[in-house]
């Protein structure tokens, strides 16, 4: 693509030196991706200035150079380079990622959903919901990305705008009808999905999360809200009204809106009718249908798939039937059956809200048996939810062990103290603290009485933790194994 062509759309304060006429071979924001002939986006914020990247760009055979206050840097200029400020670096790159893969995301049906929980669980089962009708799709989500049946690692929720057209791109060119994102409030903020074109918005829920980077409450569900004011008015907006965001998200939203609730009248609706650790049986719309998933929270991820696929225009029965064949994502509500009558669940539940759902789904599924929680929170991220933790733990446990989850540069026995400060004389009396996670799992298996649930959560998916600044190899399902086979 011409180098001209590329910017067009941007809003450019100057542009200096190299030739406009030139044809960029691609384009990032990341030096180690830069070639001959590609433009870099030298982003500024989030912790890191791309602006002190330039050089090492330029090395690698930058022919343009776009960004922020570029003035300082602009010594190396030469008549191979072009430089091109803008105002914002952020907005700069996803506009010229849009540009530079033809608009990818007008050529499928992009489907993103956002909110605190269920983010995951939903856009996988969209995902395997519309293969199973028939379609190629793809996935961008915190587990992994698909192009068709291609499984790709994912670093973030929300990858970065350049990373997100160029797959979009890959789907459309090998024939994908759809595809499923997870729309986080951070990859909002930071304009990673600016110009996506969106054929429809699902609301979760909001709860508490990522204060340590919004700061408040109020912050943070208007960086949620921005993406459904951005949705068109061809696109469809389907909003949980059970939670009292829902309404909100939708206030001055052009898309058309449809509503869903377990609770109470919606455009539709879902009542749990049985329930045990085998799966549910559901009524929605008025028809019955049975699902392995299991937890009220899970009731809300099948409706919201099965609300999209209506308005999408397919029948109540093909979506059900294919509904009930499908499972949760890796790492939600995934139980292991063990010896001594033991259950080990692994969740992600990483907030108060969703530690909560996860607990009470399981005192619900067994009310007799006793129920273990282990759980840490993760350092360098939102302080204030740990004591928060804890009170919830408190609240549904009958026992307590909490350890480690990713303390990154946090020491552990800090964050443990913090947890525990939640905690009153009764819940420090059933807690026990383990720094060593894997050691707190086998204290855990070990000790539990016979029939007992055992709850690990936090790590969910991840097959990994983060100690410092090393990212060791940690998979719970392989240490849960592990510990089942020395006992009895």
């Amino acid at each position: 693509m011409i180098l001209s062509e590329l910017i067009k759309d941007l809003d450019c304060i100057s542009i200096n030196g190299g030739n406009t006429g030139c044809e960029v071979k691609g384009v990032t924001n990341d030096t180690r991706e830069a070639g001959q002939g590609w433009a870099f986006v030298a982003v500024t914020g989030c912790g890191n200035d791309g602006r002190q990247y330039i050089g090492r760009a330029i090395e690698a055979g930058a022919c343009a150079i776009i960004g922020e206050g570029l003035d300082t840097y602009m010594e190396a200029c030469s008549d191979s380079v072009c430089w091109i400020e803008v105002e914002d670096s952020r907005l700069a790159v996803a506009t010229v990622a849009d540009r530079f893969y033809d608009h990818p995301s007008g050529k499928l049906k992009l489907v993103g959903i956002t909110g605190t929980n269920g983010k995951t669980t939903t856009v996988t089962l969209l995902y395997n919901l519309f293969r199973s009708l028939g379609y190629k799709c793809g996935l961008l989500s915190t587990i992994a990305n698909y192009v068709g049946d291609k499984r790709l690692e994912t670093a973030n929720t929300t990858s970065d705008p350049v990373t997100i057209n160029r797959l979009l791109n890959e789907m459309q060119e090998c024939g994908c009808s759809y595809c499923f994102m997870e729309v986080s409030s951070i990859g909002i903020e930071q304009k990673r999905i600016s110009g996506l074109e969106f054929a429809a918005g699902l609301f979760s829920n909001l709860t508490h999360d990522h204060l340590d980077y919004h700061g408040t409450f109020a912050e943070y569900l208007r960086c949620k809200k921005l993406f459904f004011d951005n949705l068109g008015s061809d696109a469809i907006a389907i909003v949980n009204v059970d939670d009292r965001n829902g309404r909100v998200m939708v206030q001055n939203c052009a898309a058309r809106t449809v509503t869903t609730s377990c609770r109470s009248l919606a455009d539709h609706s879902c009542r749990i009718i049985e329930e045990s650790f085998d799966g549910m049986l559901l009524r929605i719309d008025g028809v019955e249908m049975w699902t392995r998933l299991i937890g009220a929270h899970n009731a809300y991820n099948l409706l919201a798939a099965y609300s999209l696929a209506v308005e999408f225009g397919y029948t109540p029965e093909d979506i059900l039937t294919a509904l009930s064949a499908l499972g949760a994502a890796p790492g939600r509500l995934e139980v292991m059956h063990g010896p001594k009558e033991l259950s080990v669940v692994i969740d992600y539940a990483h907030t108060p809200d969703a530690l909560e759902n996860v607990l009470h789904t399981l005192k619900d599924i067994e009310p007799g048996k006793p129920l273990i929680c282990l759980f840490g929170c993760g350092g360098d991220r939102d302080r204030s939810k740990r004591p928060e933790m804890a009170a919830v733990a408190q609240k549904w446990a009958d026992r307590i062990i909490v350890t480690s989850d990713n303390s990154r540069s946090e020491n552990t026995a800090d964050i443990i103290k913090e947890i525990c400060t939640g905690l009153d004389d009764k819940g420090r009396a059933k807690t026990i603290c383990i720094e060593d996670r894997k050691e707190a799992i086998r204290a855990a298996i070990t000790f539990a009485d016979k029939g007992s649930t055992i709850l690990l959560a936090g790590k969910g998916h991840e097959t990994y933790q983060i100690l410092g600044k090393e990212k060791l190899h940690f998979d719970e399902r392989e240490i849960v194994n592990d510990v089942f086979k020395t006992i009895s």
